[in-house]
């Protein structure tokens, strides 16, 4: 290859293992870049903490924040400026970085992270009225407090809702029961679809996908997990609608399908 990225650590604390392994004036690491031919070795410190690891994995671009989705993947939010330095040529800063850490690593810029999050609380807001009945103030407290499903808001203690700026104790238990009877509502609904449509059990599973946007999916033939992995992501906005996610999201659920389907295990094995 081109380039390398190594991790170094040091049980004695006295010890700069970076400083250590490029030498002084870079003399050692000159020695290995030479037996390589010439390829580009980034050495970085090696953390316990794993946000730490992978803002040092990255460099040399800047991360301001990154949150993990779960244990395997997580998201890099860089500055707009950042972002081609992150990525780096053809993928290789990332792809280096995520082999180090172990991690599928997915970069945003932070206007992409602001347009997310507006358009997700624009979607929580309208879920809210729908769903709730109520009005458009309502809607986007209960967004604006956090809340993200009907689900949440149906089960949650009481309190947490009456404690809301503006809300009481009443409108709490009353926004609860019919959140409640929502959710009731709509699983005979979808059980019902699913049953019709003939929606395998994998898809149904997935998380990610809510009832809405699989009986949508499986109206237009998309009936399995398969199907699902399957899409690009384009594909996936135009059946589920532009306001569903962002096409950055669109993209990550496509891929996060595909490896719960095993289809990047032979890659791994090659690589091994």
């Amino acid at each position: 290859g081109s380039r390398a990225k190594m991790a170094v650590a040091a049980r004695d604390s006295g010890i700069d293992p970076v400083g250590a392994c490029v030498g002084q004036k870079g003399a050692r690491v000159q020695a290995i870049v030479t037996e390589l031919q010439g390829e580009k070795v980034d050495i970085i410190k090696w953390s316990p903490e794993p946000a730490e690891f992978i803002v040092s994995a990255l460099a040399p671009a800047d991360v301001v924040k990154v949150v993990f989705n779960d244990e395997n993947n997580i998201e890099v939010v860089v500055p707009d400026d950042q972002l081609s330095l992150a990525i780096g040529r053809r993928g290789q800063n990332v792809r280096l970085a995520s082999q180090l850490t172990n991690l599928h690593i997915d970069i945003l810029t932070e206007t992409e992270e602001s347009e997310r999050r507006q358009n997700e609380l624009k979607v929580r807001t309208k879920t809210f009225m729908d769903a709730l009945g109520v009005d458009d103030m309502i809607a986007h407290l209960l967004a604006g407090e956090g809340f993200t499903s009907v689900g949440e808001i149906a089960f949650v203690p009481v309190e947490e809702i009456a404690g809301i700026e503006g809300f009481d104790e009443d409108l709490a238990e009353e926004l609860q029961k019919r959140a409640k009877d929502f959710i009731e509502k709509q699983n005979a609904e979808f059980a019902k679809r699913s049953k019709e449509l003939d929606i395998d059990a994998g898809l149904i599973n997935f998380d990610g996908l809510d009832q809405g946007m699989i009986v949508k999916l499986a109206e237009k033939g998309v009936k399995t997990l398969d199907d699902f992995a399957d899409l690009a992501g384009d594909e996936l906005l135009e059946i589920l609608g532009d306001d569903a996610m962002t096409p950055h999201d669109a993209d990550a659920l496509i891929m996060k399908a595909r490896e719960q389907l095993g289809w990047f295990a032979d890659d791994g094995k090659e690589n091994a």
